[in-house]
């Protein structure tokens, strides 16, 4: 299922929306593709270098050597803490790594053109609503928690993974969540790819809850964290649930008008 567009007006441009897309287009083809551009592996170390990892955070360390050769050769997703043999150095291959402020990092960085098209196309149709019922600076602050949150629930349930956690999924599924709490009537065009190619107009509630129940069955196998995405769209709906009477209610309804007679 994919959403092209809703039909749901806002009564200004959404400029964080567009920055937060413009930042992700940017560091993917400026920094990311020329960083692959230069060596093998230069986007595994990327991610490595910048990236937020489980491991690293529930350690307060970079991750040793040995903890990144038996991650990037495919041995252990699961490296952490493992000793290095005897003999053999195992300190830290990015000593100076700010694991906390990693997390950060993390949700400009993706790993292919389909995850950043995918990910920028769900924030451009639910997000600008958001932004404009929240208002800019709120909102921008809640697109960020929305993806600490992701990456702490992530860390929660996979505290010894060694993988870089990568994307904006999480923070744009806080916002899906949000958008579900505040708008679930409003109707999305939906492109549904099967056996056939449909287009349809569906309720914006049975889209996000189809997209969430389907979290639970990608499974960590499928190299999606859906964990995140469950901790950020559950995080966005209840922010939203929270404050949603405190939200901007939108332009004032036009008087109605009068047609017949007495």
């Amino acid at each position: 299922m994919i959403p092209i567009k809703d039909y749901n007006p806002t009564t200004r441009f959404a400029v964080v929306t567009a920055a937060i897309i413009a930042i992700n287009v940017l560091v993917y083809f400026g920094v990311q593709q020329r960083e692959t551009r230069t060596s093998a592996g230069a986007q595994e170390r990327l991610s490595f270098e910048r990236a937020a990892i489980p491991c690293e955070l529930v350690k307060q360390r970079p991750l040793s050597l040995v903890e990144i050769e038996l991650t990037t050769r495919g041995i252990s997703d699961h490296a952490c803490g493992i000793a290095a043999p005897e003999g053999i150095a195992n300190h830290p291959l990015f000593p100076h790594k700010q694991v906390d402020l990693a997390i950060l990092y993390s949700m400009f960085l993706h790993g292919s053109l389909l995850h950043i098209g995918g990910n920028m196309l769900f924030l451009w149709v639910f997000g600008n609503n958001i932004e404009d019922k929240m208002g800019p600076v709120p909102y921008a602050i809640f697109y960020l928690l929305s993806g600490v949150v992701a990456a702490l629930a992530h860390v929660a349930v996979n505290p010894n993974s060694t993988v870089p956690l990568i994307g904006a999924s999480g923070a744009v599924a806080g916002v899906m969540g949000a958008y579900l709490v505040l708008f679930p009537r409003v109707r999305i065009r939906t492109v549904f790819i099967f056996f056939l190619i449909l287009i349809r107009d569906i309720p914006a509630m049975w889209l996000l809850l189809a997209w969430f129940l389907l979290q639970f069955f990608t499974g960590n196998n499928s190299g999606v964290a859906w964990v995140a995405h469950v901790g950020g769209f559950t995080f966005g709906a209840l922010v939203a649930l929270l404050f949603r009477g405190r939200l901007n209610p939108g332009p004032p309804a036009a008087p109605p008008v009068w047609r017949g007679g007495y």
